[in-house]
């Protein structure tokens, strides 16, 4: 096993871990009841993805599928979940924190100057830590949950980035996948902290949760890797039906096709529309991304359309032509086996000319 693989997927998952921890920490500050340390446990099942990955895999990644990515997504959902119901019991105005920091702050002072010179160093850095920690929990906690959901986020993608990649995928593909993951976190997260934060929202638990469901169902695009990577197919029976040709040919398109219209802008659209339509919650923001998945899901739709149109056009053209349809699952594979046709006609029309050009040849000699 490599030392670069091996470190990689071991920091990654550590970044995981530590992350989960402090969404958990927040929780049980917040409801101030130890019973939630439980929710610790679910970084057992990625220390146990871990140990499988590096005796099985080498550390590499899997085909399709992330299941660190997966199993992060576990661990840190629930805490974000129960941060956002808890949302807004904390008073969090400009003053009052001022003044908690502050006096968190001559707090540090105080025990670094009595430390500093009667007691040894390891108490010192005991009663820094410990200041420390109570001058993080002077931040309100509407502060805190914004700033998980946004570390979370960033770590889905920079950790995506960190993980050791397998034989199935390429650098070229897994940069394509990043690009797409840094648009989709953005949308993700201005999605919930847009309607979470309007007030007529705070105050309807059922639509608190219809908002965290949809949110979290946005959230299961990232452990997959469809996106990017064609599904491979055996040119057989079942492949030759028109629908098999269609996902073999333009599987990565319509995955992405998909997860547009089913996991993010479609389900975005409907909530923001009920929003409007049903509670009738009104602002310059809310109508404009609602627009915004509104054009994006009819582009979406076109691009299936033209998708379909010049798929059915190659299959007329091929079906015209007498030419066995077969599946194009690999791009490249297929361009290969074009080129290398073709130089093989390229050396048959060298070796044994046309009997035009042989004749021409003979009159002339």
């Amino acid at each position: 096993m490599e030392l670069m693989v091996l470190l990689n997927a071991l920091v990654t998952r550590l970044l995981f871990v530590l992350h989960s921890l402090i969404g958990v920490w927040r929780v049980t500050a917040v409801k101030k009841e130890p019973k939630y340390w439980l929710l610790a446990l679910l970084n057992l099942l990625l220390c146990l993805e871990a140990g499988l990955t590096l005796k099985f895999k080498q550390g590499r990644g899997y085909k399709w599928f992330s299941p660190a990515i997966f199993l992060y997504l576990i661990c840190t959902v629930p805490s974000l979940w129960l941060l956002e119901i808890h949302h807004g019991t904390q008073y969090c105005g400009n003053e009052p924190g001022a003044v908690q920091v502050n006096v968190s702050n001559q707090d540090f002072n105080q025990s670094r100057d009595s430390s500093h010179g009667s007691e040894g160093t390891d108490h010192h850095i005991i009663q820094t830590a410990k200041v420390f920690v109570n001058q993080l929990s002077t931040i309100c906690e509407t502060v805190w949950t914004l700033a998980l959901h946004q570390t979370f986020l960033l770590l889905l993608v920079v950790g995506r980035w960190l993980l050791p990649i397998g034989l199935e995928i390429t650098r070229d593909q897994l940069s394509q996948l990043l690009l797409m993951f840094v648009g989709t976190a953005a949308d993700i997260l201005e999605f919930a902290s847009e309607t979470l934060d309007i007030e007529d929202v705070r105050k309807n638990y059922a639509l608190i949760n219809a908002i965290l469901a949809v949110w979290t169902w946005s959230m299961l695009q990232f452990p997959l890797d469809l996106a990017v990577q064609h599904i491979g197919c055996k040119p057989s029976a079942s492949t030759r039906r028109i629908p098999s040709l269609l996902l073999c040919r333009y599987s990565a398109e319509l995955w992405n096709i998909g997860v547009s219209l089913f996991i993010q802008d479609g389900p975005f659209f409907i909530v923001r529309s009920i929003l409007m339509g049903h509670f009738r919650i009104f602002n310059q923001m809310l109508v404009f991304f609602t627009a915004k998945n509104i054009l994006v899901v009819t582009l979406q739709l076109y691009r299936l359309a033209v998708i379909t149109l010049d798929f059915r056009a190659t299959i007329l053209q091929k079906s015209r032509k007498g030419e066995v349809s077969c599946c194009p699952c690999e791009p490249y594979e297929a361009s290969t086996h074009a080129t290398t046709d073709q130089d093989t006609e390229m050396k048959d029309i060298v070796a044994f000319p046309p009997k035009e050009e042989s004749q021409a040849l003979s009159e002339d000699q």
